[in-house]
């Protein structure tokens, strides 16, 4: 048997094993971090707060302009109501010359 049916395999197969090895130990390591529960620390309580703060902020601009959308819609609503229907039946025929 010829050595490069030997060392060739080797050459490949031996840093490839060390790779994926080295893989299988770094996700082991990411997964047993994420059952530990993360640290509370007061820059991030106050972010949150002001996040909260800011989205029911939107959340109450957000409820004005839906209000708004329904009084104009009723607004219009009624209008076309209480305009009269009385439009010729026929459009006014217009000659325009050739």
């Amino acid at each position: 048997m010829p050595p490069e049916m030997i060392i060739v395999p080797i050459v490949f197969a031996l840093p490839s094993a060390v790779i994926v090895i080295r893989m299988w130990f770094r996700h082991q390591e990411k997964m047993a971090g994420l059952g530990r529960p993360l640290e509370s620390t007061p820059a991030i309580e106050a972010r949150l707060e002001r996040v909260e703060q800011s989205l029911e902020a939107i959340a109450v601009e957000m409820e004005r302009v839906g209000e708004g959308q329904r009084f104009l819609t009723k607004l219009l609503s009624d209008r076309t109501q209480a305009l009269p229907t009385s439009a010729p039946a026929t459009p006014p025929r217009i000659n325009t010359p050739h």
